[in-house]
Formats: structure tokens, C-alpha cells, sequence
């Protein structure tokens, strides 16, 4: 047995690819440790127990004023990683990215530790590229990540996705023919989307009777959509189960025939690994565009149709729907597709990377 300790910003883009890679790790015999910020902490369900600590993180924003407070918060949090890594004297540290990395990161290079960063988006993070110079591995969700530095070692492992997505890439389509409900599942990211929430529905609302009889919908929104959708949907005869939350999205996901909804990195990644086509909604701000960036290679592939947020309106929302569900074999086509650029086992190739750095695997092990 060995120990590893993994850092991890406080959203779930960064916390689930951990909590997947550090289940991994447990179940080969491993112990692991997170380090995080207090965001992280709250995400409930995640890395319950002693083995979570968190330390002082900042990012150091455009506003020089704040620069000596945030500086200040990241050297506290290094001597905090030093004290967790003395402690448990780990065989090598994992980065997820976010800003608890940072310090993590400067503590394990102090120590002289194996360092793997892993990028879950298609454009490599600030904090990821501040370090990635000086670790001694990348694992990479995409092939072709951009912004990455000449740097020691990239791999394309994947981006890891929770045990449950993962094991849909072993099941069947769900059946779809002419007569059969089309589901659709729609989800803007772990607070909802204001512009799925007014878009969607009118979209639907547009499309042939024939096919709106046959839809069912599951869509994820904001507290104060929730009325506006729920209506919108009994306007136009549509049975749909509105919520703030959906809890059980690997059990949502195994039902859906078509996802409409944002392109976070773990979005696409579990689209892919279930082999689930969509029509993805890039977040306009997000940093660098990753999130149109994270559609690139599922949209070349066939498995999705990326539509920019100021194209996003109703009309040309029904037009793709339609053309996606009026002929079973074009949905069918759809999924083979996005499924085929999945990396299901990315998971087991992280934790893979983390032994061979550890020493407790053979070097030479590749992935394409």
C-alpha cells in the first residue's frame, strides 16, 4: 500500500475527476488524501471523513491591490500542504487544478515528490499552466489541449468521470423507433442556465405535434425559472419533470436519447462515455472559450452540434432537434459517434499514471 495525496480546486469539475481517481486508488490498495479550499469541502457527497484537509488558496485576479492578500493566502497554503505532506509522506501528488493546486503543487516540488497534473478542459487552466513546466506529468482530457508549454510528459488519458457513467459505455442505446417517447435531458451546469430555461422550452414548443407527442423532458433550472419553465411546458403539451437539482444525472444520462445543455469538460466527458449525443450551449464566458473548445472533438466526431449562446434561439433550436429525432437511425448514428471518442477508462489511466510515477508500475506503459 502507498500514499497518495490529491489537490483539488472547489467546484465540481475539479472535485468529481478527483473523487473518481482516489476510488481508484482506494480499491487497488492505496490510501489516499485530498487537499482542498472551503468550497470544495461543501460539495456534498465527496471525500467525507479525516482524510480531507483544507488549506488557504487564492487566485491572484487583475486588481494589483488584492495581489499582496492573495499572495499571502497562497504561501500559508503551501506551508499548510508541507505540514499534511510531512505527515503522510505520500509516493507522489495528483493535481485536479483549481487554486488549492498551487500551493499544493510549490509544497510537493519543495519535497521533491512525482507531480501529475491532470486538465479536465480542451484549453490547459491558469493554474495548471503556472506549474506545468516544472511537474513531471500531464494527463490530458483531449488530444491537441491547447496552451500547453514544452514540458516533461503529456498524456491523453481521458477525463475521469464517476464509476456509474462510466459503466454505460457497456450498455446498449436506449430503444428508439418511430413510435417509442424520445427522452431528452437538459442541464446547464451545477446552477442551471437562465438561457436553457427560456430557449428550450419555446424551442420544443415549435416542433411538428407528431414529435412533440412523443417527448419526454427532464431539465435542470434556476429557482427563479422554475415557475416560467414549468408553464412554458404545459403550454405546449409537453410532459416534462422540471427541477432545481437533478440528483441522480447517471440514471438520467442511461434513459436519455438527447442532451441539450452546456459544455463543461465533465459534460462532455460523461456524454462520450455513455455515448449520448448533444446539442451543447458553450458557457460565452468561460475562460479561454474552453467550453467551446471542449466540444471540438465530439463535434467533428458527429456526436454533437455546438450552437454559440447569441445563435441559441428557439427557432433554430427546433430545427436541430428535428433533424436529430425525426429518423431513428440519425439519433442512432449520433450516439455511435459520440460514443466512439469516449475514454470511459479514463479513471484507471490516472490512477495508472499516479503508480507508475510512484514507482509501483512499469515505465514504459503507454496510451494513445
Amino acid at each position: 500500500m502507498s500514499e497518495f495525496l490529491l489537490a483539488a480546486g472547489g467546484t465540481g469539475g475539479h472535485m468529481v475527476p478527483a473523487h473518481a481517481v482516489a476510488r481508484e486508488l482506494e480499491r487497488r490498495g492505496h490510501h489516499v488524501t485530498l487537499v482542498t479550499d472551503r468550497r470544495g469541502a461543501k460539495i456534498p457527497g465527496l471525500f467525507t471523513g479525516n482524510n480531507r484537509h483544507i488549506i488557504e488558496a487564492a487566485s491572484i485576479g487583475s486588481n494589483p491591490l488584492k495581489w499582496p492578500g492573495a499572495l499571502w493566502k497562497i504561501q500559508a497554503g503551501r506551508r499548510q500542504a508541507g505540514a499534511i505532506i510531512r505527515a503522510v509522506q505520500p509516493a507522489a501528488v495528483v493535481g485536479f487544478g483549481g487554486y488549492p493546486v498551487l500551493p499544493a503543487m510549490a509544497a510537493a516540488l519543495r519535497a521533491k515528490l512525482p507531480t501529475l497534473i491532470c486538465e479536465q478542459n480542451a484549453v490547459l487552466g491558469r493554474v495548471n499552466r503556472l506549474i506545468a513546466r516544472k511537474v513531471d506529468m500531464l494527463a490530458a482530457s483531449f488530444p491537441d489541449t491547447e496552451r500547453v508549454p514544452p514540458m516533461k510528459a503529456v498524456v491523453v488519458t481521458g477525463n475521469p468521470v464517476r464509476a456509474n457513467v462510466a459503466a454505460l459505455s457497456d450498455r446498449p442505446f436506449p430503444d428508439i423507433n418511430e413510435f417509442c417517447p424520445i427522452r431528452l435531458l437538459v442541464l446547464g451546469g451545477s446552477l442551471g442556465a437562465s438561457v436553457l430555461s427560456d430557449v428550450v422550452p419555446r424551442g420544443l414548443a415549435l416542433l411538428p405535434q407528431a414529435l412533440k407527442e412523443r417527448l419526454q423532458v427532464l431539465q435542470q433550472v434556476r429557482e427563479a425559472d422554475f415557475r416560467g419553465v414549468c408553464q412554458a411546458y404545459e403550454d405546449a403539451g409537453i410532459p416534462a419533470e422540471v427541477s432545481t437539482y437533478v440528483e441522480d444525472v447517471p440514471g438520467a444520462l442511461a434513459r436519455t436519447h438527447l442532451f441539450i445543455g452546456r459544455s463543461g469538460a465533465s459534460t462532455v466527458s460523461e456524454l462520450t462515455a455513455a455515448g449520448r449525443p448533444a446539442i451543447l450551449v458553450p458557457l460565452p464566458i468561460a475562460t479561454d472559450d474552453h467550453q467551446a473548445a471542449n466540444t471540438r472533438e465530439l463535434v467533428q466526431a458527429g456526436g454533437a452540434v455546438m450552437i454559440r449562446q447569441p445563435a441559441f434561439t428557439p427557432e433554430g433550436l427546433a430545427r436541430q432537434v428535428e433533424i436529430m429525432l425525426e429518423r431513428p437511425d440519425t439519433i442512432i448514428n449520433a450516439a455511435a459517434r459520440a460514443r466512439s471518442v469516449g475514454r470511459p477508462d479514463a479513471t484507471a489511466r490516472v490512477a495508472d499514471l499516479a503508480e507508475r510515477l510512484a514507482g509501483l508500475s512499469p515505465p514504459n506503459q503507454e496510451y494513445s
